[in-house]
């Protein structure tokens, strides 16, 4: 089921999202409905705030859905060891139709666990790595806004300002 994408300016796209403790066929069907909303909206990561669930939950796939066996699934993940940086533009599907030039490390450990609860983990670099970061950020509350210059987070957030005034946000 596609489920709606929260924009810039909900509350639940600030708020740090809960630890999963439960491994059932709730978090699986979540996390098969946010690939399916990802995949349409097109987006290449979702993390559960940007559906409206408080969990710590993210979905991966690259490629948009190009090629089998790309997607990459975690529960409370997080960053173990992080080297290097990279510097490039970002977007998202919550702040549609703005991008910003974001630093962020180059490579990445990552450690979680799966659906079922058993341990995970991965090694990430380049985009792989960008988009990792990206959505772990989205489960702490963080915005790429939130990493992007002043001058460029000020811009955007004006127009969104203005989007709203409109009605078209």
């Amino acid at each position: 089921m596609i489920r709606p994408i929260l924009k810039f300016g909900a509350p639940e796209l600030e708020t740090e999202s809960t630890p999963i403790t439960r491994f059932d066929q709730e978090i699986k069907t979540l996390a098969e409905d946010m690939l399916e909303t990802m995949y349409s909206a097109p987006g290449i990561g979702l993390a559960a705030p940007q559906v409206g669930v408080n969990f710590r939950l993210l979905v991966i796939d690259i490629t948009g859905g190009e090629e089998k066996g790309h997607q990459i699934i975690f529960t409370n993940p997080e960053i173990t060891e992080q080297e290097g940086t990279q510097e490039a533009e970002e977007g998202c599907l919550s702040i549609p139709g703005f991008i910003a030039v974001v630093e962020r490390p180059s490579k990445i450990h990552v450690v979680g666990q799966d659906l079922e609860g058993n341990p995970q983990e991965l090694d990430a670099e380049g985009l792989l790595a960008r988009v990792v970061c990206h959505e772990i950020d989205h489960l702490d509350g963080i915005l790429y806004l939130d990493r992007a210059s002043f001058l460029k987070r000020d811009l955007i957030k004006r127009k969104i300002k203005k989007l709203i005034r409109a009605g078209e946000w």
